[in-house]
């Protein structure tokens, strides 16, 4: 059963030196609206698993065909990128040209820079750890990403990135922030934004509990934003992570952003050791309850999804495993989730 506990910070603004993430999606509704690769993602009920987990409704934003990338991520460093471009007065092929965009990925992350940069003219480098698998860093060169295998881990890849853009002048756009680097991964996050405006579009009728799996927890705290700020203080919000790195639950308890440490997870996009400053600071103020799962109940959760034809992985489905492993929740709870990514 997932390990669920109360956020102490609910309600507070927890001062880290870094700006509360975005609740308003009309710049990136404006900027996706000249892209001809967006369509809104579908929301759908899924009877079957609201009978299986003895709830009312289960609504499910699918994401894994998003602008062609297969994850939410498309709607992220692309919409920094393109952003960029635009305030350039130019949103040609050759915008950004003579740009370089350097990065680390463990996952999606990556696709959406080089997607973005090759839209623009820029240059997108990645660096990947060698956990990732060979598969990935070949559709990485297929969107025209040059690829750096080093390092043993996600935070190895990363510190990599970092020596790269300060040695190049290179631009270093990462999904997390830290002391001294927001203003990109701000942006990053704003982009997510589109997912969660679009979901109270589709609904109707507000849930009452909503499931935000979360890595370093961009998407987790973007969308709760927009959430609180469309649907008040109603439905609560509930943060899942992996056991293996509860960064955001272990924060949340320390009131200030605590680096973990743990094998590593089979749910590879939420495997981060550390938060993002940005979003631990929204999780702060907006999540209710911080829950952790294992990697057998990660596991069985693909599983079942698959069984009701919600193809994912165990990190695009964190959130909806958690309420298979046995959340509780009462009878009459209308869930939200989100699947973040396809199975490919």
């Amino acid at each position: 059963m997932p390990k669920t506990i109360p956020n102490p910070l609910r309600g507070q603004i927890l001062d880290l030196g870094v700006p509360l993430p975005c609740d308003d999606a009309r710049g990136v509704e404006t900027l996706l609206g000249r892209c001809p690769a967006y369509r809104q993602t579908p929301l759908v009920q899924v009877p079957q698993l609201a009978a299986r987990t003895g709830v009312a409704e289960v609504w499910v934003k699918d994401e894994s065909n998003r602008m062609g990338l297969g994850s939410f991520k498309a709607l992220g460093a692309a919409f920094a990128i393109a952003r960029e471009a635009s305030t350039l007065g130019n949103a040609g092929p050759s915008a950004l040209s003579g740009r370089t965009y350097v990065t680390a990925s463990a996952g999606n992350h990556g696709l959406s820079v080089a997607a973005g940069a090759a839209l623009f003219g820029a240059r997108a480098v990645i660096y990947l750890s060698k956990t990732v698998p060979h598969a990935f860093a070949e559709r990485l060169r297929a969107k025209g990403a040059e690829v750096v295998i080093q390092g043993e881990t996600y935070e190895d890849s990363m510190a990599a990135a970092m020596e790269a853009a300060s040695v190049q002048g290179w631009t270093l756009l990462s999904d997390s922030s830290w002391q001294g680097y927001f203003e990109m991964s701000y942006r990053v996050m704003e982009g997510y934004l589109m997912l969660a405006e679009e979901t109270v579009r589709q609904m109707s009728v507000p849930p009452t509990h909503i499931l935000l799996q979360a890595g370093v927890g961009g998407l987790a705290a973007s969308a709760a934003a927009l959430f609180r700020k469309a649907w008040g203080d109603a439905p609560v919000m509930i943060v899942v992570e992996p056991e293996y790195a509860p960064a955001i639950q272990q924060s949340l308890v320390a009131g200030r952003a605590v680096d973990t440490a743990g094998p590593v997870s089979n749910m590879g996009r939420l495997d981060c050791k550390t938060p993002s400053l940005i979003a631990l600071a929204g999780l702060a103020r907006d999540a209710d309850l911080a829950c952790t799962i294992t990697e057998d109940e990660a596991t069985e959760g693909v599983r079942v999804l698959v069984e009701l034809g919600i193809e994912t992985t165990p990190s695009g489905g964190a959130g909806l495993a958690a309420l298979i492993a046995g959340l509780d929740l009462s009878p009459d709870a209308r869930v939200l989730a989100i699947v973040s990514e396809g199975a490919a």
